[in-house]
């Protein structure tokens, strides 16, 4: 995953510094994710992409009652949401409260469940959920780089998003998407403006 990381943001560097060489005294103005820029420090791209930006392409289905479980649920109702709602993880609150528990993931699951022969019908979420303390978070205005890095660095693939409470839950792949997205619509625009049809 580091490897994609460092391609991403060669193709990225690249890119911007072809287009600024192409660019020097020709007074053109550029165009990047909708913005109208002259200067470099304006160009939209990857850095510029918030993770407030990356749940808004996964529209209404961000949020909602089938993103989170209590740490009172049983592991098989939590993991039947997660199978029924084809997602990965869910947040974990505590009973009567809107509080950040954890986290629980299909690899806790697994790990904690299958792999030691317990029952998921008598075992809590809280029992093997991974605790707060040990939860890596971010925030809607998080750089989708610097999230794309936590998850790497982590070795995981599901980060909650708190703005002060769960605002949504995003994945290695909205990731991943976000990245394609951006560098697909920067090679357009370069592509462009060889071709002299970028004005």
């Amino acid at each position: 995953m580091q490897g994609i990381f460092r391609a991403v943001r060669s193709c990225q560097e690249t890119l911007k510094a072809a287009i600024l060489q192409h660019s020097h005294g020709r007074g053109k103005i550029f165009t990047f994710g909708g913005t109208t820029s002259s200067s470099p420090e304006q160009l939209k791209g990857l850095e510029n992409v918030t993770v407030a930006e990356v749940l808004m392409t996964k529209g209404e289905e961000k949020t909602g009652s089938w993103l989170w479980c209590r740490t009172d649920d049983a592991v098989i109702d939590a993991v039947k949401n997660m199978a029924k709602n084809n997602i990965g993880s869910l947040v974990v609150l505590r009973p009567g409260e809107e509080h950040l528990a954890g986290i629980i993931t299909e690899r806790d699951y697994t790990r904690k469940i299958v792999a030691q022969g317990r029952s998921p019908i008598y075992t809590t979420v809280g029992e093997i959920m991974t605790d707060k303390d040990k939860l890596i978070t971010v925030t809607s205005d998080t750089n989708v780089l610097q999230a794309m890095q936590l998850m790497t660095e982590n070795q995981i693939r599901h980060i909650p998003v708190i703005d002060g409470k769960i605002v949504g839950m995003i994945s290695i792949v909205d990731v991943v998407r976000a990245v394609v997205h951006e560098q697909s619509g920067e090679l357009k625009r370069l592509n462009e403006f060889i071709k002299g049809d970028y004005y």
